[in-house]
């Protein structure tokens, strides 16, 4: 069984080794030369817990191979995944001519039967125009060889995609013929021999769906919240209560209901936004998305706005420390996290800024000239007026308050994730806010 991968970003690195890891033969393709070098020599461009260990193994084994020839990653495969990342045209779309691009190219390449599954994340009716792309190909070369166009949305997340992808909530397949679906159940087998998880096999359009509706459904969950929290705060309620309240409660649940300072990635505002647009195309207005969108818009600023509240909105000269600036724990991608709109926020303020992040640093310093990339969390406290959590890394839950109240000058923490004790965070001489409390 042979499958290629088309792209080595996040989702395309991921699949294409977790393919591998089940004995698959996989090529890797992407046209970016020194990205695929940096690959073929062990170096990994993305953050993911042992995800470098399984890539070296497998390249080792010959199982895994890299390569920057787009033929080599559609001639004599069984499978091609698309899997390249997807971004919003300038009418808030998604942009799918690289996809169209593979797809001409598969059914200009292809001599027999094999599947085009698009993992990207693509409006709906995009595996239609693609099957007629590639129809068109091959026709155009004068053949008739039958072939497959499969959607496979991934529902990887980051920090956690190597489980995700081995023991997944679901398998989403859209398959047009009992072909292709068969095809594709003999791909993940592996998988669903060692797990008890589902399969859901459907249309194209119904897949594409399925992605789009729940990613919609998680930021939903998270945008209304922190209408909560807020809510919360004003009136004199304890949102970390009525989190716990809502959570036990089993027609709802506890997931993606913890109040803070936004969401961020790739996925959850790029979706709600192509959806919104996809919706717009058909008439029809998307009111809960778009207030979605809007509330995480503003509660990206809220820690800067705390912070301002508490010196009287005058910030100029004050020196503030960030703790975390990856949009979640355990990754280092800062695609629009809130720490973007806080440090954005802070520099036109007129502050000096310390910050640290354990795996995104050097995109901080590429991103920003007049910040200070500190070299550990305590590091960057030190001198501070205040003190701004962010992204809830594991090494930030129990920090030395002592040692952080002597270093800085002015006590005051803003804890953007709910994840420090009131009382504790006092009682060791800190002005402290939080999130809906």
């Amino acid at each position: 069984m042979k499958v290629s991968i088309i792209g080595t970003g996040y989702v395309g690195l991921v699949s294409a080794t977790c393919f591998a890891e089940l004995g698959v033969d996989v090529t890797c393709v992407d046209t970016d030369s020194q990205h695929i070098n940096r690959l073929v020599y062990g170096s990994i461009p993305i953050y993911e817990p042992g995800l470098e260990a399984m890539v070296t193994r497998n390249v080792d084994d010959k199982r895994l191979r890299f390569d920057i020839n787009l033929e080599a990653g559609f001639r004599d495969q069984d499978y091609v995944f698309c899997a390249l990342d997807t971004q919003l045209d300038n009418e808030g779309a998604t942009d799918i001519h690289q996809v169209e691009d593979m797809a001409r190219m598969f059914g200009q390449t292809i001599d027999d039967y094999a599947v085009f599954v698009i993992k990207s994340t693509v409006p709906v009716g995009t595996a239609h125009r693609a099957r007629k792309i590639i129809a068109d190909a091959i026709k155009e070369r004068g053949l008739d060889i039958e072939f497959d166009v499969a959607s496979n949305p991934d529902f990887l997340t980051e920090g956690n995609a190597i489980k995700d992808f081995m023991k997944p909530d679901r398998i989403v397949l859209g398959v047009e013929s009992s072909h292709g679906r068969e095809a594709m159940h003999k791909l993940y087998r592996t998988i669903l021999l060692h797990s008890n998880r589902q399969i859901i096999t459907t249309d194209t359009r119904t897949a594409e769906m399925i992605k789009y509706a729940a990613t919609s459904m998680l930021a939903t969950r998270v945008s209304f919240m922190n209408e909560i929290a807020n809510l919360c705060e004003l009136v004199g309620a304890d949102a970390n209560v009525v989190r716990h309240g809502v959570g036990t409660d089993s027609r709802i649940g506890p997931k993606y209901i913890y109040p803070g300072c936004g969401y961020g990635g790739t996925l959850f505002p790029q979706d709600i936004k192509d959806l919104i647009k996809i919706a717009g195309d058909y008439n029809y207005d998307m009111e809960v998305l778009r207030a979605v969108d809007s509330v995480n818009t503003r509660q990206k600023r809220i820690l800067f706005d705390k912070l301002a509240r508490h010196y009287g909105n005058d910030l100029s000269g004050k020196t503030v420390a960030v703790w975390g600036l990856s949009f979640k724990p355990e990754t280092d991608d800062m695609s629009a996290s809130p720490a973007i709109d806080t440090l954005d926020l802070l520099t036109a303020a007129g502050c000096d800024i310390r910050v640290y992040d354990p795996v995104a640093m050097n995109t901080a310093k590429r991103r920003w000239s007049n910040i200070f990339c500190a070299n550990s969390m305590y590091d960057a406290v030190e001198g501070a007026d205040a003190m701004l959590l962010v992204t809830e890394w594991r090494q930030f839950y129990l920090p030395a308050w002592d040692r952080i109240r002597k270093a800085m000058r002015t006590p005051v923490v803003i804890d953007g994730r709910n994840i420090y004790d009131r009382a504790e965070v006092e009682s060791e001489g800190f002005t402290y806010y939080c999130i809906g409390r």
